[in-house]
């Protein structure tokens, strides 16, 4: 069982670190994330992909976590505080009081990680999408239709901001992630693994989403790219795919929220093989 230590000093030595979680890039700089809200740090502790160092909960928290918790490894220190005394550490209000401390995997290449993927028929490519919100609503798209991995150009919100992995229901805890680095290069190397690139964009000269996705001559293993609200997808980009498809719409709606869009096409484009 981890060890469970009540905590009533805002200078506590155990707990100094959570001075800095309101700052997501001193929290890089020392390898760690944050995973905030119970359902979150349930799923963090059920999935193992990373190492929690610790947890910070209120009791109320604690005991809803209590059947994880015992399951969890026995290393782990488990802070209990007042509300009040969270909220003072850390800066700022914690959802349903409840925070843990993890420890980053080492980043993976973009060519090892699709490399690993070889059974893959789906990905999501997203470029320069800095708002968290759609970020964490693409991971929980892809988790949801089946994709694969997300793959993202080097101005794409970190998925491991907590806001983004609140947003994602902690999708982006499970869903690989890898940068492209070599940006817009780098997607040459996912086409020549066999991924056709697909480029979702509104303009009008693309293909009905729904007619490319019933066509059986489509290629089997696709790459879904998305840019940012407003934007879109770069010239270069787009330019770069293999196929363009559209979402048809009613007339005088021009596009669609990012995470909406990209959960119609994730849904379309994994039909028939989510249960294969």
């Amino acid at each position: 069982m981890p060890v469970i230590h009540s905590v009533n000093d805002l200078n506590d030595p155990r707990v100094a670190e959570y001075h800095g979680v309101p700052d997501p890039e001193l929290l890089r700089e020392r390898g760690l994330f944050v995973a905030e809200g119970r359902l979150v740090v349930r799923r963090l502790l059920e999935d193992g992909s990373y190492r929690t160092r610790s947890l910070l909960v209120t009791e109320a928290a604690r005991a809803s976590l209590a059947d994880v918790l015992g399951r969890a490894m026995a290393e782990l220190p488990i802070y209990v505080v007042s509300l009040d005394t969270m909220r003072a550490i850390t800066g700022f209000s914690i959802h349903r009081g409840c925070l843990a401390l993890v420890e980053r995997n080492a980043p993976i290449e973009t060519g090892v990680l699709v490399a690993r993927l070889s059974a893959a028929r789906l990905l999501v490519v997203l470029e320069e999408v800095a708002n968290a919100d759609n970020v964490g609503g693409v991971f929980r798209n892809a988790l949801a239709f089946g994709a694969a991995a997300v793959l993202l150009s080097p101005g794409c919100c970190d998925p491991l901001y907590r806001k983004a992995i609140r947003t994602s229901m902690a999708a982006s805890l499970r869903v690989p992630f890898a940068r492209v680095g070599d940006w817009p290069r780098g997607l040459d190397g996912i086409r020549a693994a066999g991924f056709s690139l697909v480029a979702l964009t509104p303009a009008a000269g693309a293909r009905d989403l729904g007619d490319f996705a019933s066509d059986p001559r489509r290629p089997s293993r696709l790459a879904l790219m998305a840019g940012a609200e407003g934007p879109g997808l770069s010239a270069p980009i787009e330019a770069m795919a293999d196929a363009r498809v559209r979402i048809p719409m009613a007339p005088g709606v021009d596009s669609l929220n990012l995470a909406t869009a990209t959960g119609i096409a994730l849904y379309r484009l994994g039909e028939g093989t989510r249960n294969e």
